[in-house]
């Protein structure tokens, strides 16, 4: 795996972290990293909570709308809501930290290659860290702080590595790591304290077998558990209110892994995730793959139709890389179950359209889209479309791949047989 790929992976060891350590590779000084110890106990302490937000009961009444409306990209009706309550709570950080998720959810549907919003979504995190710290300073038992200082640090790291301004995103980690390490003591008091430590035991837990390289850092951070990650990302998913969609869309992603390998679990997150927030770009594109890849072409059919008419009309969450799924997988479905090669054909055509225009042209929908409009130019005696399509596919596809094999193999024979027509003609001419 490339160090870049590894980077993008790893700096979200927190609120947000898909996996610890790589970045740390790249150059950290480990000698002045202390060993942080994260116990799976969850702990119940006999914590002082009046004035948490996270925990009161009202505020989550009054917010269940807004929340609702984040994760269905209705980001003005969410940020109204949470601006009102930072007028009433303006030393919180919980107000701001809303707002910069919701900005979040606006990066995140476009594998978060829109930079139109790293100003604002750093403006909100820098804001929720310095009035997190605040509270911090003024009680070191304020779990509620920690939490979403955690939250942030982990949230900007995580757009950090994607940038990859790698020293800001190994001292943002290091950071949610710390503060993840001390609101570990109110796991006990709601399940919201659970999700970055559930993702830590899951990553944690195999890093260093996958990449045996880091071992000598990893020394510096705890040991994972895979199976408890999980059973962690459950309970969050079913039992908190902030978190719990943030933790069934990691376990939906984790579920449906090669690791896991649990595709049928991981489905039904999905369709559970798209029938509550009907809306949400990123859970129907992951519900119409579940549904490909496992054989449920009705189901595939209509998320991506609802996909591709919500693009049209401009939904906000819909965009580039969502339409190169839904038009691949109706590409396929028109081919192969209604045989219906002029509609086939329209769709695999905007499926290089938009896989263009998102700059993903190295694998994937983008080849197979070529690939197949190019199996279907040689049924019909189309040389000229067929070797275009074929061209597509040998300059892009990898050298070791049956793709490229295919298509080379195509390419020799028909310039093999244009050759010997050319002959023919040629010998025909001169007698």
């Amino acid at each position: 795996m490339q160090i870049s790929l590894l980077i993008k992976k790893v700096l979200v060891v927190g609120w947000l972290m898909m996996l610890a350590g790589p970045v740390l590779a790249q150059g950290l000084d480990t000698t002045n990293l202390k060993k942080v110890e994260l116990e799976n106990v969850d702990i119940a302490p006999a914590a002082f909570t009046s004035g948490w937000l996270l925990t009161n009961e009202d505020i989550q009444i009054e917010l269940d709308g807004a929340v609702q409306n984040l994760y269905n990209a209705k980001h003005d009706k969410a940020e109204k809501q949470f601006r009102s309550l930072g007028r009433r709570y303006p030393h919180h950080p919980m107000p701001d930290f809303l707002l910069g998720l919701s900005t979040w959810w606006k990066i995140l549907p476009s594998n978060t290659l829109n930079k139109q919003y790293d100003k604002v979504f750093y403006t909100y995190m820098d804001s929720a860290i310095a009035k997190g710290e605040k509270l911090y300073q003024a009680d070191n038992k304020n779990y509620e702080a920690c939490f979403f200082l955690a939250a942030a640090y982990s949230f900007s790291a995580r757009l950090q590595a994607e940038r990859h301004e790698l020293r800001k995103a190994t001292i943002n980690s290091k950071r949610a790591l710390d503060y993840l390490e001390l609101s570990k003591e109110a796991n006990g008091l709601s399940s919201e304290f659970l999700f970055g430590q559930a993702l830590f035991n899951y990553y944690a837990s195999w890093i260093a077998l996958e990449h045996p390289f880091l071992r000598p850092v990893l020394l510096f951070f705890p040991k994972g558990n895979r199976q408890l990650g999980i059973q962690q990302l459950r309970n969050v998913a079913d039992n908190a209110f902030y978190t719990s969609t943030e933790a069934k869309y990691f376990l939906l992603r984790i579920l449906g892994s090669e690791r896991e390998n649990q595709p049928g679990a991981a489905l039904a997150v999905a369709k559970d995730l798209v029938s509550r927030y009907p809306d949400n770009g990123p859970f129907a594109r992951e519900y119409a793959l579940l549904s490909f890849e496992q054989g449920k072409f009705r189901d595939c059919e209509k998320v991506s139709l609802d996909i591709l008419d919500k693009l049209n009309q401009g939904y906000p969450g819909y965009e580039e890389l969502s339409g190169r799924y839904a038009t691949y997988y109706m590409g396929w479905i028109q081919q192969t179950k209604y045989k219906n090669r002029a509609k086939a054909k329209e769709y695999y055509q905007r499926c290089i359209v938009f896989s263009e225009m998102a700059e993903l042209t190295k694998g994937g929908y983008y080849l197979y889209a070529n690939l197949n409009l190019a199996k279907m130019a040689v049924d019909e005696n189309n040389t000229l479309a067929a070797r275009r399509y074929y061209q597509v596919v040998l300059d892009k596809a990898d050298r070791s791949s049956t793709l490229y094999q295919e298509a080379r193999d195509y390419l020799k024979q028909a310039s093999r047989a244009t050759s010997s027509a050319t002959s023919k003609r040629a010998y025909s001419q001169a007698q």
